[in-house]
């Protein structure tokens, strides 16, 4: 290996401490925009006259050998993928062209734009899925507005509700996720390329020519800045790790409706596994494996925060170990967002079993209390202790009520108004729902608002990334149109 990097100052390489200085495991994440990022240099270095027109096509011609020659064609054994790159173009066009591709930039400037472009597209497609992914619970959600189920705090029976209320929860949840996505987009798909090692260049170059090539939105303008920050990982993780712990309580659910226990639920097999030892199996293990991968990409979060924490401006080695734990922290997030979407379009719901559960535990305890304050007029507290003492045992009838109501407070509540219709309605579970018809509740007609909502919503974000996707796609195409009239001139 002839070392293009080490042979000026440096003429002692020891292997071991090239192979710990190494990131070509991670670095083949970022080969197809390492070329990407070397062509629209190299294309403005022409068009600023620091290279010639001829010295340009014959650097994107090999170029675009190495790019037809995959990352496996590289030699690794140098410390990073863009000195491999301009290695193998130096053995191809000679050093006297080869060697001008690296004027005017510096490998800060160039593996932050690399990271950006590979983010960036990272992040649209997590958007673009979970967009899929709350299409899938709405539709779920249209066809369950009147299914009952019950509903739980601290795990306990609570009050009825709906399984589509319940699931736009969900859905909500992630909607948030998406505008936290693509907020992390936003501030991702800005160009720090140009800034060089961390002071620019005294080259006489077109920043704004490069960011339009590689369809960057803006630019990281101060060029310390633009080479040492990875704010924007933080901001993406930290947005992987809201989506991975909203999937983890959905993950938790599917772990115990799947269960004999609750029985609301049946997973598909291709979404369950089997023991070696015990044939009746069905086990949740996409969903448990959701819940544990959560901690992986917290991990990767905690990682990275580590890592930048107190460095000095601007570009320090550190920072190399940051985008590790960026790619697997978004392989994990985008896989789990694809299984959760998979779990939920083909699970079978048991609504008998939703249903004759709603009711389980006095969950219209509530109701009632609420009824006896419109009916009576007592306050709310004083309900709520009758018909606390009444929850304690299992007898829930009117005659019932006013011998604890006479106790209490020394009046039979059917006599102040509260008839046997009232106490009925009161305890009949989908009445219950009925009325819950606040904005946000779990009313049928309400519901059937949200999800219109939510569907008109949804629409304007599958606009909002088909604008950015045009974007960028239209930048890689004037890119590729410009490359073009180099290598066929």
């Amino acid at each position: 290996m002839n070392n293009i990097l080490r042979r000026g100052r440096l003429n002692k390489d020891d292997p071991n401490v090239l192979s710990y200085l190494s990131s070509m495991d991670t670095d083949r994440h970022i080969f197809t925009a390492d070329l990407l990022v070397d062509t629209a240099h190299v294309i403005m270095l022409a068009e600023t006259g620091t290279i010639s027109r001829d010295e340009c096509t014959r650097i994107l011609k090999g170029l675009e050998n190495i790019r037809k020659g995959g990352f496996e064609r590289l030699d690794t054994s140098y410390e990073d993928i863009h000195i491999s790159i301009e290695a193998m173009l130096i053995e191809m066009v000679g050093e006297e062209t080869g060697g001008r591709m690296h004027s005017a930039r510096s490998r800060n400037d160039e593996v932050a734009t690399c990271i950006r472009l590979v983010l960036r597209n990272e992040l649209l497609t997590l958007l673009h899925n979970l967009i899929s992914f709350r299409k899938t619970i709405l539709e779920i959600a249209f066809e369950n507005k009147e299914t009952l189920m019950p509903g739980f705090t601290h795990l306990q029976h609570a009050q009825p509700t709906t399984l589509a209320h319940h699931l736009l929860a969900h859905h909500d949840a992630l909607a948030r996720d998406c505008q936290r996505v693509l907020g992390a987009y936003i501030r991702t798909n800005m160009s720090p390329l140009g800034s060089a090692a961390f002071a620019s260049t005294g080259f006489e170059i077109d920043r704004e020519r490069t960011r339009e090539l590689l369809g960057f939105h803006a630019l990281v303008e101060n060029s310390m800045d633009a080479v040492s920050t990875r704010d924007f990982v933080v901001e993406s993780i930290s947005a992987f790790a809201n989506i991975m712990t909203n999937l983890s309580r959905l993950a938790e659910e599917m772990i115990l409706w799947s269960s004999e226990e609750f029985g609301f639920v049946e997973l598909d097999d291709r979404y369950a596994s089997t023991s070696s030892i015990m044939p009746q199996k069905k086990n949740p293990d996409t969903a448990e494996l959701m819940r544990a991968k959560t901690g992986t990409v917290d991990g990767c979060l905690m990682s990275v925060l580590a890592i930048i924490k107190a460095l000095p401006m601007s570009y320090n080695r550190d920072l190399q170990e940051v985008t590790t734990h960026l790619w697997r922290a978004a392989a994990v997030t985008l896989g789990t967002v694809n299984i959760a979407s998979g779990i939920l379009h083909t699970m079978k719901l048991n609504k008998d079993t939703l249903s004759s559960s709603s009711n389980t535990g006095f969950s219209t305890a509530t109701e009632l209390a609420d009824t006896i304050v419109r009916t009576t007029g007592l306050p709310f507290r004083t309900a709520h202790q009758i018909v606390g003492a009444m929850a304690k045992g299992s007898i829930h009838t009117l005659e019932e009520l006013d011998r604890i109501s006479m106790k209490i407070i020394g009046k039979k509540l059917s006599e102040e108004g509260m008839d046997a219709k009232l106490f009925e309605g009161a305890l009949n579970v989908m009445e219950n729902v009925n009325r819950r018809s606040a904005v946000g509740g779990p009313a049928p007609h309400e519901v059937s608002r949200m999800i219109n909502d939510r569907n008109y919503l949804l629409m304007q974000d599958i606009d909002t990334l088909m604008e950015h996707v045009n974007a960028v796609q239209d930048g890689m195409k004037r890119l590729d149109d410009v490359k073009q009239s180099y290598l066929w001139r």
